[in-house]
């Protein structure tokens, strides 16, 4: 959370970085400036839900109501900044109890883990807090781990059903809530719980989220500490290009998607908010049509992915950086089985096949086209198990080979190329390995890095899962095989591995943190032992002459 925490009203308002020298004005929309019941009926004649479940924004800029999105500069406001020198000035970046909050698959939580790591190298604390389905992923890379409420088998079957946002039928309506709620509920203790195996006392000083995990602001609020978002998909307003979770026909509505997005996220998850920061967090409730509250545009954020493949749009601002891909790097310690080395050693390079945590309505009917097309283009080929149970087969061809569980790191360099769902992190460990793409989406930002992959000549047009089928997947493994798109890839492979994403997130979390940060309060006795040694809080305060003006909520 970069600079001090204002409260105007009802909104938080947050100052730029101490690394900024230029105050840029808080806006507003004139949106906000309807009533309740006309910001209603806007919303119903701007979007349609489409029969997959995806947000169609159709904006006409002819159209008088489109002027009602348009960014006004907020009078009476000011932000607070800082010389340069004065950020030079601090010499130690203080150790902090880090509480990261991330609700996903595996995929998701993999950059964040490396994160964690290199933050520790840094001696803070870090607690990462997911799913308890990855409890022994973060524990065994010597990770704190806290679990968080939700299901990821459950989350992504329902984004895979649903295709986006909205629910299909009272069925998914009840699925929904139900994760939502257990999510929710499990933040706050994730970041004031003790530790779990040990009993050490925790109480986060600085949160680190993606944006699914709904709740991590108001906990945030509540304890008065930083919060610093981190995602590997787009979630920041931008004209360069939509919202991956909406369709827009026309480029004028770029924008207006996130803001549509993010309102139709807001009323899902309202009632839960509020509830929370009634009965939990001992905050106002916020309002129903709230710009603010349902958006991260107002927060530090950090995007995980390469600016080769999706540079920085020009109008992010200086709260907003693209990163580079954060790879964790597990191929290093990965020992394969003999059968397996042997198996690839046997002949050409195969193509890898999977479709990670996705879920598949009809596996069999998915190895069958795997099957035959592997055959008919005459490659060998890897498939990858997933959590959508492929490769039940009574006996396996010898061009096959069936896999569970095998780093990408390690893998994808023994592969001519990769057809997979478009995860972001799988598809950037194919990337930098110089594996040629074909990506096969089912929701969201798949559909997003597909596009990217295909306009950049980097594999062929994505092809959805509904549309899978054995011309259509041939035509793709054809496409990748050319000498030339093989070279493209490899040229940027080159790129991909002298940048170090990971190193340049931990860089714009520290730069992003406020000057003046919460001191701890000792609220227990193990915590009382600790503060016998010298606080590196503390002693940053000494350092800049400064005393806390946070509201330290008994932090």
């Amino acid at each position: 959370m970069p600079g001090d925490m204002l409260i105007d009203g009802s909104e938080i308002v947050f100052s730029r970085s101490l690394t900024e020298k230029r105050s840029t004005p808080t806006y507003n929309l004139k949106l906000d400036r309807l009533s309740e019941r006309e910001k209603r009926k806007l919303i119903v004649e701007l979007v349609r839900i489409q029969n997959d479940g995806t947000v169609e924004v159709d904006i006409d800029r002819s159209n008088p109501v489109s002027e009602l999105f348009e960014l006004q500069p907020v009078t009476g406001r000011s932000t607070i900044t800082y010389d340069k020198s004065f950020a030079e000035s601090i010499k130690s970046i203080p150790r902090l109890k880090i509480a990261i909050l991330v609700v996903g698959t595996r995929g998701d939580v993999q950059p964040f883990l490396a994160m964690a790591k290199r933050l520790q190298e840094f001696g803070h604390r870090v607690r990462l807090a997911t799913h308890v389905n990855f409890s022994s992923f973060v524990r065994s890379a010597g990770v704190e781990f806290y679990p968080l409420g939700g299901d990821p088998r459950v989350l992504a079957g329902y984004m895979a059903r649903n295709k986006g946002l909205i629910p299909s039928g009272p069925g998914e309506i009840s699925k929904q809530r139900k994760q939502l709620k257990a999510i929710i509920e499990s933040l706050l203790p994730a970041c004031t719980e003790p530790d779990m195996e040990t009993g050490a006392a925790f109480r986060a000083q600085a949160i680190i989220a993606n944006p699914p995990a709904y709740g991590h602001v108001h906990v945030a609020e509540a304890l008065g500490i930083p919060i610093h978002m981190f995602f590997t998909m787009p979630w920041t307003p931008t004209q360069e290009f939509s919202h991956p979770l909406a369709r827009v026909p026309q480029r004028a509505g770029n924008w207006l998607s996130y803001i549509v997005v993010d309102l139709l996220i807001w009323w899902s998850i309202r009632a839960y908010i509020n509830d929370f920061r009634k009965r939990k967090l001992d905050l106002a409730p916020i309002a129903y049509f709230s710009t603010y509250h349902g958006s991260i545009a107002h927060l530090p954020t950090g995007y995980m992915w390469s600016s080769h493949i999706v540079p920085k749009p020009s109008d992010w601002g200086p709260l907003v950086d693209v990163l580079g891909y954060c790879f964790l790097n597990l191929g290093s310690k990965y020992q394969p089985q003999e059968d397996f080395v042997r198996w690839i050693k046997r002949g050409s390079p195969p193509i890898y096949i999977g479709f990670g945590s996705m879920p598949l309505d009809d596996p069999k009917k998915t190895m069958d086209i795997i099957l035959e097309t592997l055959r008919d283009t005459g490659q060998r080929g890897i498939v990858d198990r997933g959590w959508g149970g492929l490769g039940n087969l009574s006996e396996v061809p010898e061009n096959v080979f069936l896999l569970e569980d095998c780093p990408h790191d390690w893998l994808f360099p023994q592969c001519s190329a990769a057809v997979h769902h478009g995860g972001a992190g799988t598809t950037a460990t194919g990337l930098r390995a110089g594996c040629p793409t074909t990506i096969v989406p089912f929701f969201g930002d798949q559909f997003f890095w597909g596009d990217r992959i295909h306009q950049k000549g980097l594999g062929p047009s994505p092809i959805p899962i509904s549309q899978l089928n054995v011309e259509n997947l041939s035509n793709a493994i054809t496409f990748m095989l050319q000498p030339e798109v093989k070279s493209r890839v490899m040229e940027l492979a080159k790129l991909l591995e002298n940048e170090d994403g990971v190193a340049a997130a931990v860089d714009a979390f520290h730069r992003h943190l406020p000057p003046e940060l919460p001191i701890r309060h000792s609220s227990s006795p193990e915590e009382e032992e600790e503060d016998d040694h010298p606080n590196p809080i503390q002693w940053f305060f000494i350092q800049i002459g400064k005393r806390c003006c946070l509201p330290c909520g008994g932090v």
